[in-house]
């Protein structure tokens, strides 16, 4: 039978136009796409280094939530990474050895938790550098996301950036519930050996990347540029109307969390299973994307100040449903817990992504022309660290309460505490900008993207390495920002 010429055109414009966003089919945008994917599917084991650390190794909840915080670090000095990689080529290459190396490190450390690692301190390290092989790697595939962006026309800007937060968005979707349901039928190493082989992937798709050799002169240019633009950066932070808003957003970020505390009450207290606790990932995935149509369809005109206000409160006052399910009192009311849990694990994250929203818009908005990409990263490494205090003050807060791995008891006091924690920051709301921060620049759509929440209590359970903010999608703002 010969194929119709007509029908197979159809199928490529499709594919060119619709899957792709009309960027054209090659080794290297498949190997671009393929290291993104590898990130969203290394939550694979999310659920199974929780419970490795708590059943496994026998840790309290304040050591699981310091852990955490500790294993945020490599995302708050991710700019030294792309420094690194511009200023030391490896046999003239900045970024396919980088990548190579990454993953390398990321299946060597997997293959570590799932065979040496025997103590907390050993954990702590091998698990750090899991963290520090997905961030490497993150730098590396977002440099060139950039630099492919560069060449694309006006009615194609971002269209690379959004392709890139779905082939990462695929791969959190497909291991969310079965990160819990692999968790029934194999053992904590057992599911990081499968997670090892993935790492492998962003090695071997280094070499589809194209890549241009440099000599040691041209290298050697890069220190004047590299000069300059952190003096641009100093100049630029030391803005009234830039440090406000940052010195706001980072101790609202920074407030105390209770999630590895919620974590072991739900597991310990609860009995919910790996394979339940997977069906929460899976719904919250879904709810972080419906928080998004909302925000974008509904609320992003609104001022800085009034949506992070209203939304902080009333992220607060839903958080306080938990209590409900601390002191059982769902259950006088005749509801099951698995099905509180999964609502209202639903209903936070909508709240928290509508919340988390304009942060990322606003860290846009603060990016003056000329240090855009290198402030935007410097401001993602400021939550970052912000979230790594956040998790240390809560593990202070779980310890000073005495909540332990079975020992409750004042868990409803921790959940009140994170959250009324949230509200401290909002009497500095007028640290914020009423309006946008560059007023000359109109306020375009981005591409949605996965943030890291900020959680005082709940099934929202954040993981050991924190999520990826999606740095892709603000750069398609700022990237159309630029063109315009």
């Amino acid at each position: 039978m010969i194929a119709n010429p007509f029908e197979s055109e159809g199928i490529k414009k499709l594919i060119h136009d619709k899957i792709l966003f009309g960027n054209q089919p090659s080794a290297e945008l498949f190997g671009i796409l393929s290291v993104y994917f590898v990130q969203g599917i290394l939550g694979l084991s999310r659920l199974a280094v929780s419970f490795f650390l708590k059943d496994d190794l026998g840790l309290s909840p304040a050591e699981v939530a310091a852990l955490t915080g500790i294993a945020a670090f490599p995302w708050i000095i991710k700019p030294l990474f792309g420094f690194i990689s511009d200023g030391l080529p490896i046999f003239g290459y900045r970024r396919r050895p980088y990548l190579i190396l990454s993953g390398l490190l990321g299946c060597a450390s997997w293959l570590a938790l799932a065979t040496l690692v025997n103590d907390a301190f050993t954990a702590t390290v091998v698990i750090l550098f899991t963290s520090v092989a997905i961030a490497i790697s993150d730098v590396i595939v977002d440099s060139l996301i950039v630099e492919r962006a560069r060449e694309e026309s006006l009615s194609q800007s971002g269209s690379l950036q959004s392709l890139s937060w779905g082939a990462s968005a695929l791969g959190g979707l497909l291991t969310a519930y079965f990160s819990g349901l692999l968790l029934q039928h194999f053992s904590s190493n057992q599911v990081f050996e499968i997670t090892a082989s993935f790492p492998l992937i962003i090695s071997a798709v280094a070499w589809l990347i194209t890549e241009e050799k440099i000599n040691q002169d041209d290298s050697a240019t890069q220190i004047s540029p590299i000069k300059g633009q952190i003096q641009q950066l100093w100049g630029a932070i030391k803005q009234r109307q830039v440090w406000l808003p940052i010195a706001f957003l980072f101790a609202w970020q920074a407030t105390p969390t209770a999630d590895s505390a919620f974590f072991f009450f739900s597991t310990n207290e609860l009995g919910f299973k790996p394979e339940f606790l997977g069906r929460v990932r899976l719904v919250t995935s879904f709810a972080s994307l419906v928080g998004i149509f909302l925000f974008q369809r509904y609320l992003k005109t609104v001022p800085f100040r009034k949506i992070l206000g209203w939304s902080t409160v009333i992220a607060a006052i839903l958080g306080m449903t938990t209590l409900l399910l601390v002191t059982h009192t769902n259950r006088a009311l005749g509801i099951d817990d698995h099905w509180f849990s999964l609502g209202d694990s639903l209903v936070l994250t909508v709240v928290g992504q509508i919340t988390w929203m304009p942060v990322l818009v606003l860290s846009a908005r603060l990016c003056p022309p000329g240090v855009e990409a290198t402030l935007f990263a410097l401001l993602m490494s400021i939550w970052n660290l912000s979230g790594l205090l956040s998790h240390e003050l809560g593990a202070l807060l779980t310890s000073w309460l005495g909540v332990t791995e079975s020992n409750f008891d004042k868990l409803w006091l921790l959940v009140i505490i994170t959250n009324l924690s949230t509200l401290l920051p909002l009497p500095f709301l007028g640290w914020l900008p009423l309006g946008d921060p560059q007023t000359e620049q109109s306020s375009n759509d981005f591409a949605p993207g996965e943030a890291p929440i900020h959680n005082s209590g709940g099934l929202i359970e954040s993981g050991i390495t924190p999520g990826l903010v999606p740095e892709f999608a603000i750069n398609h703002h700022l990237n159309k920002s630029q063109k315009e």
